[in-house]
């Protein structure tokens, strides 16, 4: 079963063979939620009550050209299952109303209309001191979870990793940063020649791809954190893995600074978590590090309001951060 983005006799079928939708349910509406990058998502509406589901794809719903392990929201629903451990993580995740592991689907509580906070790149969302203390919260409690049996999500962090550690640094990598912004390419160059710069990448890649004894989100970054009215909520953990809690923590801090956050903010954030745990910091600045250049030379570009030459101040960063 392939959910489609218009409503058909076949979906519509699906779901009341599947008892999402009962005899005296009306359809009223159905319609993509949002623009979700690795899986399909909708939101289903009746007369009584609506409903999202969430479908993964052997590919990534954003990049169609990219294949995906297809079994990852499997990982996803693993993961919303170890968060009911903790009432505090449970109270910024959906609820989970079923699982059709067959078609890949996973049907969960419809939060409301919440806004994610992509727009902090550009300047039009900002995050709170408050914010950034339940955010930090979330994480640290996440991190003192011991899920039993969690799966290991080999074949998405081998996605990721190719995305983070590999391909951003190929210097014919099929992608033409010059479309995202002229200049763009040639400021890549340097780093896709710098071979000391690309071995210890390799080195923190690996580190990424061992076993670890943490439970992660595993993409912890303004698209995974909803508002949704005046609570925050935590979605998307399809790439959740056990590993070291510097890469969750690595990820947000590199993406304050893509943002523009004042480094006393990103400052305090950091001491937020070393109050609840302790830090590698140097394993911590290279996360940062390799998540700052992926996100400004890989494919997976955000709506950064940079010019080149802030770009380039933050590649200078990002490459010391790494090799100090």
């Amino acid at each position: 079963m392939i959910l489609t983005e218009e409503l058909n006799k076949e979906t519509e079928s699906y779901f009341r063979k599947k008892g999402w939708l009962k005899a005296e349910n009306e359809l009223l509406e159905y319609a993509k939620a949002g623009e979700g990058n690795m899986n399909f998502v909708a939101r289903v509406k009746t007369n009584g009550f609506s409903f999202i589901v969430k479908q993964s794809r052997a590919y990534v719903e954003k990049y169609k050209q990219v294949p995906a392990p297809i079994e990852r929201i499997e990982v996803e629903n693993a993961f919303y299952k170890a968060a009911t451990e903790s009432e505090f993580i449970s109270s910024f995740s959906p609820e989970i109303l079923d699982f059709d592991k067959e078609n890949h689907v996973m049907v969960m509580e419809d939060l409301g209309e919440g806004t994610d906070f992509l727009g902090l790149y550009a300047g039009e969302v900002d995050v709170t001191k408050a914010e950034i203390v339940l955010l930090i919260k979330y994480m640290t409690v996440l991190h003192a979870l011991k899920p039993s049996d969690f799966p290991d999500n080999a074949k998405m962090k081998a996605l990721n990793h190719e995305h983070i550690f590999n391909y951003p640094y190929l210097e014919e990598n099929g992608f033409d940063l010059n479309s995202v912004q002229e200049g763009l390419q040639e400021l890549a160059k340097p780093l896709k020649q710098n071979e000391v710069l690309k071995a210890k990448i390799k080195e923190i890649g690996n580190r990424y791809l061992a076993n670890g004894k943490t439970l992660l989100h595993g993409d912890f970054y303004p698209g995974s954190w909803l508002k949704v009215e005046e609570s925050l909520k935590v979605i998307d953990p399809e790439f959740a893995f056990m590993g070291d809690s510097e890469f969750d923590l690595g990820v947000m801090l590199a993406h304050f600074k893509l943002a523009g956050l004042a480094d006393d903010l990103i400052d305090f954030a950091k001491s937020q978590y070393r109050k609840e745990r302790a830090i590698d910091e140097k394993l911590l600045n290279q996360f940062i590090g390799v998540e700052i250049l992926r996100r400004l030379i890989g494919l997976a570009q955000l709506p950064l309001a940079l010019n080149l030459n802030q770009k380039q101040a933050l590649v200078s960063e990002a490459t010391e951060l790494i090799l100090s």
